[in-house]
């Protein structure tokens, strides 16, 4: 079996503990979806009834495997509150998701690469102390201080942005940045180390007793050697970045899985809940996944 085999393989059980974790702690957490369904002043047939056609009067074995026969199908279920299938509520979400942990990503490599490269080739000069002191400033930001500090300044004081909602590319412009900061200063000392490991090698000598300019020996043969520390970082962030959606999309009211997880939690949709669960979680996997398999185009001597 290939080596991306083995991987997918492992994947399976990886997965299929994350769901079971889930569907547990979803079935432990105090209150009826029932309840919450109907309100308080149902009468207690009609409470039955609901949990009846809805399984939850069933033991917590058999509503666990009805989900896993379910999910084999690739059926998550009807969600209690929207009265739809899951997929197709998630499936109505996941764009947002995706835009706005796509721009945030975005965000992140266009700050920490110039800059991680900058305070490597200053190092222990003025760049490279204020990258450092600003990368451990976006470090010690969390997203749920940071937003509305930005809203504040750029919604409320200067006007120029919205505060939340996605409505043009003006509304991403923010939770881009929420979400983006925290990686970009992570990915700039991590790209300052990586470029300092490689900028004392020997090969990058001799380039430049060939005549090769200082630019292109720092962008075509340092920078490419230090990206895989980097692009590692990147693969295993990109997935808290999505972990860290749930909170910015709150902030900003930005209408996606994360929103979509928070609602789903405060009515106790469980299939709901567990369908914003799976999809975080293979995308996690499918990252992790695409980080190993890039290694080897970036560093040849992985494939072997």
């Amino acid at each position: 079996m290939t080596g991306i085999g083995r991987r997918l393989l492992l994947l399976v059980p990886t997965v299929l503990g994350v769901l079971t974790l889930v569907f547990l702690l979803v079935h432990l957490i105090p209150g009826d979806p029932v309840e919450v369904m109907l309100g308080e002043t149902a009468s207690r047939a009609d409470l039955q009834q609901l949990r009846h056609d809805l399984g939850l009067d069933r033991p917590l074995g058999q509503q666990y495997l009805r989900f896993l026969g379910g999910l084999g199908r690739g059926d998550l279920g009807h969600s209690y509150f929207y009265r739809k299938p899951v997929l197709a509520v998630i499936g109505a979400a996941l764009p947002a998701t995706a835009q706005l942990a796509a721009a945030a990503l975005a965000v992140a490599l266009l700050i920490a690469l110039p800059l991680g490269i900058l305070a490597a080739v200053r190092r222990d000069r003025l760049a490279d102390r204020l990258t450092l002191i600003g990368s451990l400033a976006g470090i010690s930001m969390p997203n749920f201080w940071l937003g509305p500090l930005l809203i504040i300044l750029f919604s409320f004081r200067l006007g120029w942005l919205p505060v939340s909602g996605r409505e043009g590319a003006a509304s991403l412009v923010l939770p881009a940045a929420t979400l983006g900061m925290a990686l970009a200063a992570i990915l700039v000392r991590m790209t300052r180390a990586s470029m300092l490991d490689v900028l004392g090698e020997e090969y990058l000598r001799t380039a430049r007793a060939k005549g090769v300019g200082e630019r292109a020996v720092i962008a075509r043969h340092a920078l490419r050697n230090a990206l895989l520390p980097v692009v590692t970082i990147v693969g295993l962030q990109f997935g808290a970045l999505l972990s860290g959606a749930v909170v910015t999309e709150n902030v900003f009211s930005w209408p996606g899985v994360g929103t979509l997880l928070i609602q789903a939690i405060t009515a106790r949709d469980y299939p709901l809940v567990q369908g914003c669960v799976l999809v975080i979680s293979l995308c996690y996997v499918a990252v992790n996944f695409l980080t190993d398999a890039l290694y080897s185009v970036i560093d040849p001597r992985v494939r072997t």
